[in-house]
């Protein structure tokens, strides 16, 4: 079996689609402009054998159309990330993932799977797994717990490591954080999958001794036991949750855990002034502040008794769009891990988004101010991933089959005066035809898409932009002659449809 043909049998997953990615000009801010595309065809070890090779850049989706995946991954985004650290929080934390280099310098880390599970558990997992690395908010693939295959969704596509594998920028780090070569990278994977059982067992977090009916990212800063890192942050943190557990006995509770949870507590006039502030005003957990945001668990600390409750974020959890380059548009969504089908309409307007939610995933997303919406929008759209779909799905597909049919069905002309008649007239590879005679065809069968103007283009798109009207001599009915314009398209060949045949013998012959 050839390298390709592992790598493909490793990141089995759709079976009907495959991603590309088209990478433009970097930005000021170190991200390249990149164009992410999904093609309705299987992932084959072809293309697979052409992202090796350098030509074309391939992804690959983990979920498969009965929403199980036996692979996943966390897209770590950080520019300048430092690779030997998260390869050693990953050791220490005995994570079964495959630590690869993206191609805008941060981590994908694969995590690999004995058999096929339910997308929705394998994310749960790769979420606890992010947090525990500090690197909550990160893409998880899969990114949902069901697709609409149904609708035409496929999913989303994650991009393989080792393009152009001779010399790669995207490669795999072994546990002492070397680079692997691609076949060690595959043999690499078969010792390092896991059966879901395993995770099942595994605690990522340390023993989780404190903060288990508080916050999340509390939890995990301080799983391992005391910290040395960012104590003022911190201890204003646990002083907010010493005032929702302890309201009367808070500051008694407050300067303990300033000696527990500290390996150097803070000296008594910093603890003094951390107290006074949150005597002055009802301070709130600092959830976008950095130590915590990246190891904020959003939806479980909405349930825990000293959680965020109803005084969280409000931020609908919306992550990535795929749009379906159909006419008109549809947009696929992931909210709470859930696809929605969105038109233009419902992702422009945040009321008619709510109602899409509550009647597909039964859901209400908490609305924002207009300006925020819009900017999350737009930022959307310009992440987003492009699904193609058949030419015929598209108003120009549309097109071109309608003047198929005029210009092949029975309305056709015997003789080039029934130009005037609006009939097409066929002749020396051309089919020629008035634009009145096309409009009025377009409009009894309700295509009114195009304008005259619009259509002009596409007859020209179909003559390869070559010039596609002129003028007829043709004789009126009268015996005169008269010239008239017209349009013309390269003649449509009819399509023969061959049945089978089998040979009778003639004592088989009823007659």
């Amino acid at each position: 079996m050839s390298l390709a043909q592992q790598m493909l049998a490793t990141f089995e997953g759709s079976r009907v689609a495959h991603g590309t990615t088209h990478v433009g000009r970097i930005g000021r801010n170190g991200k390249a402009d990149a164009d992410s595309r999904i093609v309705r065809e299987p992932l084959t070890s072809d293309l697979i054998q052409s992202h090796f090779d350098g030509t074309k850049g391939i992804g690959a989706i983990p979920i498969n159309d009965k929403n199980e995946c036996r692979w996943g991954a966390l897209d770590v985004d950080v520019y300048d990330l430092d690779h030997q650290t998260l390869q050693q929080k990953i050791q220490k934390l005995k994570l079964p993932l495959v630590h690869c280099r993206s191609k805008s310098g941060g981590a994908h880390l694969f995590l690999f799977l004995t058999h096929y599970e339910q997308a929705s558990i394998v994310r749960e997992y790769l979420l606890e797994m992010a947090i525990a690395l500090g690197h909550s908010g990160c893409e998880i693939f899969p990114k949902q717990d069901k697709i609409l295959s149904e609708r035409g969704d496929v999913g989303n596509f994650i991009n393989l490591p080792y393009f152009n594998a001779e010399l790669p920028q995207r490669y795999c780090f072994n546990k002492k954080g070397e680079a692997m070569e691609l076949e060690e990278f595959i043999e690499y994977i078969q010792k390092i999958k896991v059966p879901i059982s395993k995770l099942e067992k595994t605690s990522v977090s340390g023993k989780r001794k404190y903060f288990t009916d508080g916050p999340p990212c509390l939890e995990h800063l301080f799983a391992n036991g005391p910290s040395s890192e960012d104590r003022n942050k911190k201890l204003f943190m646990c002083g907010v949750y010493c005032r929702l557990k302890t309201p009367d006995d808070w500051v008694k509770e407050f300067e303990s855990m300033n000696r527990q949870m500290f390996t150097e507590p803070l000296d008594a006039k910093e603890v003094m002034n951390l107290q006074k502030s949150l005597d002055k005003k009802e301070y709130f957990y600092t959830c976008e502040q950095e130590p915590f945001k990246s190891y904020c668990d959003k939806q479980l600390c909405i349930t825990r008794k000293y959680g965020v409750g109803d005084q969280g974020p409000e931020m609908p959890p919306i992550g990535s769009l795929t749009i379906m380059l159909s006419e008109p548009r549809l947009y696929f969504l992931d909210v709470s891990g859930n696809r929605v089908q969105l038109s233009t309409e419902q992702l422009q307007n945040q009321t008619l988004f709510q109602r899409a939610c509550m009647e597909q995933i039964l859901e209400m997303p908490p609305t924002m101010r207009p300006n925020k919406w819009n900017a999350k929008v737009s930022q959307l759209l310009k992440d987003s991933t492009k699904l193609e779909v058949p030419e015929e799905l598209k108003i120009s597909g549309q097109f071109a089959e309608l003047l198929r049919i005029y210009c092949t069905s029975r309305i056709r002309a015997m003789h080039p005066e029934e130009l005037i008649h609006g009939k097409p007239w066929t002749d020396e590879g051309l089919t020629m035809f008035t634009m009145t005679g096309l409009m009025e065809f377009l409009n009894n069968r309700k295509f009114t898409h195009f304008s005259r103007a619009q259509v002009q283009e596409q007859l020209k798109k179909m003559n390869d932009e070559n010039e596609c009207s002129g003028h007829k001599n043709i004789r009126k009915e009268s015996g005169e002659r008269t010239t008239i314009r017209v349009w013309w398209v390269p003649e449509f060949k009819e399509e023969e449809v061959k049945l089978e045949t089998e040979d009778i013998s003639d004592d088989e012959i009823p007659f």
